[in-house]
């Protein structure tokens, strides 16, 4: 059973070898997970068929989740009061809502965007 969800942001901090981001993944002894979002926001990143296989070894450390009709509903309720106002995006509603039906924490360093669907289980894991 998962104890959080990290979010692309995380993953790509990762695969860049920024040092407090594995730091901070390597140093977990609970699982995490990351979304379906996720997982198709970094494959479709990749430039190369190395970077896409790198990629997916590093996506394979963490339990995948899938989005479910109430989450997207979640999600479209969110862009729709959350777009102008604060230029929150599809897809970051989308990996939201799982963290929210879950209540789940949610690690990411976009906190603009997670942190007013989220509040304070939208949290930056490292600095």
């Amino acid at each position: 059973m998962t104890v959080g969800i990290v979010d692309t942001t995380i993953i790509l901090h990762y695969f860049r070898k920024y040092p407090p981001a594995r730091e901070w993944v390597d140093s977990q002894t609970v699982p995490l997970s990351l979304t379906s979002i996720t997982w198709m926001e970094v494959m479709e990143g990749a430039r190369s068929r190395i970077n896409q296989t790198e990629a997916q070894r590093i996506l394979d450390r963490f339990e995948l989740l899938y989005l479910t009709s109430s989450d997207q509903q979640w999600a479209m309720q969110q862009l729709e009061q959350l777009q102008f106002s604060h230029h929150i995006g599809m897809n970051d509603c989308l990996i939201a809502s799982v963290a929210n039906r879950l209540q789940l924490p949610l690690y990411t360093h976009n906190l603009k965007d997670m942190a007013p669907m989220l509040s304070e289980l939208a949290l930056r894991p490292y600095a």
